[in-house]
């Protein structure tokens, strides 16, 4: 089963109204065209620019610092880290991996420090007790965002952000 999102109603509607939609959104913001009647041409530009704007770059150079606060990692990694990027500067014991883990999961229209859906479906996992508090600014927003490792959403999650935050998964042999 797919979602219905406001892109795909509308290609059904610009298709049923005889016009040809392509549409991608695979790096970036969502590129579509059509042909077709004018209408369906005028219905495509009213909403495209609906859509937020992309993250600009001088956003992300002006102020991108993170807190982190772990706690109950076993000792291993509890405390309270600064992270800076774009430069990369602060008291995080691996700054620069930290700053590539958010950039790396950075993407457009979409907070990477979201909490995981209520309503998703996740493995009975627990994780262990740690926590973790992300509080600052990235690319030009606010950020609140906790972590937790109490099921298999919420730890992979978690894992998303290594080593922002530590790396707790088990050893593989």
């Amino acid at each position: 089963m797919f979602q219905v999102t406001p892109l795909r109603r509308l290609a059904v509607a610009l298709s049923a109204a005889g016009a040809v939609v392509v549409a991608s959104c695979a790096t970036g913001p969502v590129t579509a065209y059509a042909s077709g009647t004018a209408e369906a041409v005028t219905a495509l530009a009213d909403v495209t620019s609906l859509a937020p704007p992309p993250a600009r770059e001088e956003d992300r150079v002006s102020g991108d610092h993170l807190t982190v606060t772990v706690r109950h990692a076993d000792g291993r990694s509890d405390g309270t880290f600064q992270v800076y990027c774009h430069p990369a500067g602060g008291s995080h014991p691996d700054v620069g991996d930290a700053c590539r883990a958010v950039d790396r999961n950075t993407r457009w229209g979409r907070d990477v420090f979201a909490p995981a859906p209520e309503d998703g479906v996740c493995t009975m996992r627990y994780g262990g007790p740690a926590t973790a508090h992300v509080t600052g600014r990235w690319a030009g927003r606010p950020v609140d965002a906790t972590y937790d490792r109490s099921n298999g959403c919420r730890i992979e999650r978690w894992d998303r952000l290594v080593p922002l935050l530590p790396d707790l998964r088990p050893a593989t042999r």
